[in-house]
């Protein structure tokens, strides 16, 4: 840099290759940035000032186009300082598309529609972000003559159907309902008769009884007879999210934490009240199953990010070195946060003059440090600052709490968030129908966070009973929810239906016979059970919904073909084979069962005169059902939920 002449500085020749530079033209010579720089470099290169007007937002005009494919947007960005004032910064802002095979944009802000779809444009500048959202709808002509709304979640699904030009596909069967709504609110397959009752069923409203009955809000004691299964699900999901494990735990935690957790399932437990247990819980980890949160989270860093995630949806670990690059949140905020849980430790019981040898959760009072919810001014508390922390946490005008769970939820049910990742919810990553995110969010704050009326507003919708089959008006489609996406089994749920539908059950290690999959207590690794395994039962390692991975691989296909776990089932004398053959059944109600039992229908027509075709065929009866036995649990009908 030369102060004495600045224009001949190496600082502006290279850039503007004037002199030979490794990294190619960076800069032009007659630009109002290069006359920025040079004016800096003739005010003596000054330091930034402490007192500088910051950036405190951005405004993106416009912030939402409907446009056709090829059209063209010129962005511009208005950027708002603390001292009120406000300018220009277009041609200084980054902009980046946030999916390329919709959206191109210019280093100039100039955006081009490059596809059909949906997408957004991020703009950052000065530690700020905003977005603009371009629509271009798949057509013009869809219609929504057959749509009826069940619920505000049809509505507003419908609307964004209506936006973009798409035609949902038709409603699911009857067999189709029974199995996806049982698998999804309970993890379990329907039995045959379950199944048969529900298809047989001339009930005008039989969809909103059976839903009722499986979440246990019939109020008639007969009929709520699923609120085990129910419980086991949820802890399942919320044990893996947590990260419940004997190995970081002990047995006598890791029992400790599970029963608190499939406890507050089975009453109900309000989720904020769930949450606020959870991060103010202190004593002995053997006797108070949530302050075994402090164990798994060992330092105040640990339970910042994983609380940060798995409550608020927000991936804050990016903000612990540096300014987050996608967010508005500081080192700052990342510091003021933690500080939260700056006075959180553990000892051993024999210090209170107890011998059980656990741990024993404390918090040290009069901890320094300003401990700042996220977007927000600093608390103090007496005795343990967790406390307004689970308070601004899980209260009503913390919208992130509340958003992070619906999302969570929509992605269980219906296959994807609304945003993706689901556990990264930010302003430059906004839900593909925000309008349906705010609905659910508010429906779920109304209800004063009940998590089984979210269930039960989700898959009540038509938006869930939808088929599976995509149409040739909605192919095209892959985050709007206008056909229901396929799911494998969770590695639980599936081992439990094959239990089921073969009638023998697995046996786990240090738990009785007849413990299902989904009741498990512990991470995937303690059972060392290869199917679960292969089918990918997380270790527990993660807060990350990810860990749990949806993918299909070679193993999980021919564990299924050639394992032993299957095969041994189904010829298993005592199995559901064997007894059928034993009780003399005929040969098209084995059929039906074996069907009922699997796939929870009927075999058609023609499945069952092909069935009756092998049976004429084979020498041994026995061995024909377990070959269709086999043949059914192999099917992607079985491994998926449609």
């Amino acid at each position: 840099v030369s102060l004495v002449s600045p224009r001949d500085s190496l600082f502006l020749r290279k850039p503007t290759m004037k002199v030979p530079h490794g990294g190619g033209h960076r800069l032009d010579g007659d630009s109002i940035d290069h006359e920025i720089l040079v004016a800096w470099l003739l005010s003596g290169a000054p330091a930034p000032s402490s007192k500088a007007p910051k950036v405190t937002r951005l405004e993106v005009f416009p912030k939402r186009r409907v446009c056709d494919v090829r059209a063209q947007q010129q962005l511009q960005v208005i950027a708002h300082y603390s001292d009120k004032t406000s300018r220009d910064v277009t041609a200084w802002a980054k902009y980046d598309s946030m999916d390329e095979s919709i959206l191109d944009v210019a280093p100039s802000g100039l955006v081009t529609a490059s596809d059909r779809g949906q997408a957004p444009v991020m703009i950052r500048f000065e530690g700020q972000a905003a977005i603009a959202m371009f629509v271009t709808p798949f057509s013009t002509s869809a219609t929504m003559d057959d749509w009826k709304n069940n619920n505000f979640v049809d509505e507003l699904a419908s609307a964004k159907f209506r936006e973009l030009g798409i035609e949902p596909s038709g409603l699911c069967d009857d067999a189709t309902f029974v199995r996806r709504v049982t698998l999804d609110l309970i993890g379990t397959l329907p039995s045959p008769q379950m199944a048969r009752d529900f298809i047989d069923s001339k009930h005008p409203d039989k969809r909103q009884r059976l839903i009722d009955e499986l979440l246990g809000l019939t109020g008639d004691p007969a009929r709520d007879r699923y609120n085990d299964l129910y419980a086991a699900w949820w802890t399942l999901k919320w044990s893996d999210l947590i990260r419940n494990s004997s190995n970081k735990l002990g047995e006598q935690g890791m029992w400790a934490l599970h029963n608190w957790i499939r406890e507050s399932f089975r009453i109900n437990k309000s989720f904020d009240r769930f949450v606020g247990e959870l991060v103010t819980a202190k004593g002995s980890i053997y006797s108070s199953g949530p302050a075994n949160y402090f164990r798994i989270n060992g330092n105040a860093n640990d339970l910042t990010e994983s609380t940060a995630q798995l409550f608020l949806g927000i991936r804050l670990e990016c903000a612990k070195c540096h300014h987050h690059p996608f967010e508005k949140y500081s080192q700052g905020d990342y510091n003021g946060f933690a500080a939260f849980f700056k006075g959180v430790g553990t000892k051993r019981s024999e210090e209170f003059g107890l011998f059980g040898g656990e741990s024993v959760v404390i918090v040290k009072a009069g901890t320094t440090g300003k401990a700042t919810p996220l977007g927000g001014e600093p608390v103090e508390h007496p005795l343990d600052l967790r406390i307004p922390l689970a308070k601004w946490l899980t209260g009503k005008q913390n919208e992130f709490f509340s958003r992070n769970v619906v999302n969570r939820y929509v992605s269980y049910l219906l296959g994807r968030g609304l945003v993706e990742p689901v556990d990264d919810l930010r302003s430059t990553n906004p839900p593909t129908n925000v309008a349906l995110m705010d609905a659910l969010s508010e429906h779920f704050v109304q209800s004063n966070y009940d998590l089984k009326k979210l269930l039960r507003a989700i898959v009540s919708s038509r938006l869930y009973q939808l088929g599976s089959q995509p149409t040739r008006a909605n192919v095209s489609d892959t985050r709007f929810y206008s056909y229901y996406r396929v799911k494998r089994l969770a590695a639980e749920s599936l081992l439990d239906a094959v239990d089921e539908a073969t009638g023998v059950r697995t046996k786990f290690k240090s738990l009785p016979l007849g413990t299902r999959a989904i009741e498990l207590p512990d991470a995937g690794d303690f059972y060392s059970n290869y199917f679960l395994k292969t089918f990918a039962k997380p270790k527990r390692a993660s807060v990350c919904e990810c860990e749990r991975s949806p993918d299909e691989n070679l193993a999980q296909a021919l564990h299924t073909l050639n394992g032993d776990t299957i095969a041994a089932k189904v010829a298993n004398k005592t199995g559901r084979v064997g007894k059928l053959l034993a009780a003399k059944s005929t040969h098209d109600s084995i059929i039906e069962e074996l069907y009922l039992a699997t796939l929870s229908r009927r075999p058609s027509a023609e499945e069952q005169s092909a069935c009756r075709e092998f049976l004429a065929a084979s020498p041994n009866p026995k061995e024909c059902y377990e070959d269709l036995l086999w043949a059914l649990l192999n099917s992607k009908q079985f491994l998926f939920v449609h």
